[in-house]
């Protein structure tokens, strides 16, 4: 069966199974069910989260030291209100409920870094699995098809039985995993576990994930997917592996096959799109919130896969970019410290960089540097980040957490900085995978040396976290004022793959947002509509529409809590 989205892991190695040669690795538990599945069903495989007991609180961490902002940041008089309510908030102690009210309707851009199976709330999960009378192995609490016989028991008791209902919450999410304890390996094992039930309803499922982010009064969404994989998996056995690049894609494209697979990745999407617009009730009088989402796609690669399959995934991803608009980017998946992971990463950043050369529209993002001292030997710590930079060329990167292990690390960060190659910061993710949080977190690092940082949530679901407690956490750990703040859901448009020219002139993480000349001086809030020229740069650009819309909506949100902070 062809899968809409995979399992993040797709079997962790170091956890479901052996340590194998990289010609030959374990196709995980998660893809193993859903052959199953598809040869026993046929079928295709697409709210706001409140519990958020697992993620990093922000008050209980030591704040690092102050880092001076990269530029100048003078405050219109409604920033500086609203600003001073959010001081006040801190100030009073007030109800915790008025902060997290500010920051829930805080716009916040847009979310950069998601894996869409992971993002979906895990009660959700229990409910769909319920409903499609999918059993549960009660030694693994693993999602397997029906019927249920020994050692199994049917999804649905979990609706009158508590305590077979917390066990799956544990098992297939962060619910209740102490913080005090490394969650790495309980985080990975999640998607194993609960990854074929998503997998039947790949529209119900970005209808749900849509209308999660919609809530957080964000506008845009750029979510991992794999439609098609086990066909390029197929494609991929078949051709085998070839140290000579060039030549290894010149196989793979032969004969129309890699077109042919890029064709029903794209019918996979086009039945998930179709199956949201049907479950968000789209071009209907009564649609859900998601469907007001700008939604887009990046094609994931399992990074512990072969290395033939590995090369053909991310050529088909690229490929995709440059064929169809809804996909825009390439990313390596899985644990960047798995060992068929570490031992082809150089290898796999010299895939993307050939593939980018053939496919120059395609975008680059990496997860790279989420790794820590302990996890791995010293010597994977000192150049993944670099290499993903240098060699791959990646044009944003997922983590980044071990920057300051790695060799001339400096010249790393100002490379960042001079190419404007954003970070995405999932502080919760962070926390709960490596233990990295407050002092011990490079956040303020980054935005000392100019690289432009985007905050994002990686896997919400799993986490039990939302985008409005990143925001939450990065101001109280940090000490963000309403301006940084509002400058960081800039961001994480600025640094998106939309096409289209940008609402910002020059570098915003050097030299601040500075609208372009079309619309200097006739942002929202300013008094002044906008002129023929602005709304020409505006009708031209999705990137700037879009960027357009964010400032509309802090226009509205500084008018209410500026009064707030006026009546106290």
């Amino acid at each position: 069966m062809t899968t809409y989205d995979g399992a993040r892991t797709a079997g962790h190695p170091r956890r479901t199974a052996p340590a194998v040669a990289a010609a030959a690795p374990h196709p995980g538990p998660a893809r193993t069910h859903a052959r199953a599945l598809a040869a026993a069903l046929t079928l295709l495989c697409c709210s706001l989260l409140t519990c958020l007991s697992a993620a990093p609180p922000a008050a209980a961490l030591p704040r690092p030291p102050r880092q001076p902002h990269a530029y100048p940041r003078p405050l219109t008089e409604a920033e500086a209100r609203t600003d001073a309510y959010l001081a006040s908030l801190r100030a009073q102690a007030a109800d915790p409920r008025a902060l997290r009210r500010f920051f829930l309707k805080l716009p916040k851009g847009g979310d950069l870094h998601n894996h869409l199976f992971g993002a979906l709330r895990t009660e959700y999960l229990i409910a769909l699995a319920a409903g499609d009378g999918l059993c549960v192995d009660t030694a693994t609490l693993t999602a397997v098809v029906p019927p249920c016989g020994p050692g199994t028991r049917p999804a649905a008791d979990a609706r009158g039985d508590r305590d077979f209902r917390e066990a799956i919450l544990r098992a297939w999410s962060m619910y209740g995993f102490p913080p005090d304890r490394s969650g790495h390996d309980h985080f990975f094992a999640t998607f194993d576990k609960f990854g074929l039930v998503p997998a039947l309803h790949p529209g119900k499922v970005l209808a749900e994930v849509a209308d999660s982010v919609a809530a957080q009064h964000q506008f845009y969404l750029e979510t991992m997917v794999n439609p098609a994989s086990d066909r390029a998996e197929q494609l991929a056995d078949e051709v085998g592996w070839d140290p000579d690049l060039p030549e290894m894609y010149a196989r793979l494209v032969a004969g129309g096959r890699l077109d042919e697979v890029v064709a029903e990745a794209r019918r996979a999407t086009d039945e998930a799109d179709a199956g949201f617009r049907a479950a968000a009730r789209c071009g209907t009088d009564r649609p859900r919130p998601g469907c007001r989402l700008t939604v887009r796609y990046v094609y994931q690669a399992f990074r512990g896969e072969s290395r033939e399959r590995v090369f053909t995934e991310l050529a088909l991803g690229m490929r995709l970019a440059e064929a169809d608009p809804r996909f825009l980017a390439v990313n390596l998946v899985q644990p960047e410290d798995g060992p068929v992971a570490l031992a082809d990463y150089t290898v796999q950043m010299r895939m993307v960089r050939f593939l980018h050369s053939v496919y120059p529209r395609a975008h680059v993002t990496l997860h790279a540097g989420e790794l820590r001292p302990g996890l791995v030997d010293p010597e994977d710590l000192r150049f993944h980040l670099r290499e993903a930079v240098d060699i791959a060329g990646a044009e944003r990167v997922g983590h980044g957490v071990d920057l300051r292990h790695e060799d001339d690390w400096q010249r790393t960060a100002r490379t960042m900085a001079a190419r404007r190659i954003a970070v995405e910061v999932p502080f919760t993710s962070n926390a709960q995978i490596l233990g990295v949080r407050g002092a011990a977190h490079l956040f303020d690092t980054y935005r000392s040396y100019g690289v432009p940082v985007v905050l994002a949530t990686d896997d919400p679901g799993v986490s039990r976290t939302d985008i409005s407690h990143e925001y939450q956490y990065a101001a109280g750990a940090y000490g963000l004022t309403y301006p940084e703040l509002k400058d960081l859901a800039r961001a994480s448009l600025e640094y998106a793959f939309l096409p289209g020219v940008s609402l910002w002139r020059g570098n915003p993480a050097r030299d601040g947002y500075r609208p372009a000349a079309a619309c200097a001086g006739q942002l929202p809030g300013s008094g002044r509509a906008p002129g023929a020229e602005c709304r020409a740069l505006l009708g031209a650009s999705g990137k700037a529409a879009l960027q357009w819309r964010e400032e509309v909506a802090s226009a509205a949100f500084e008018r209410t809590f500026g009064r707030a902070a006026t009546r106290q």
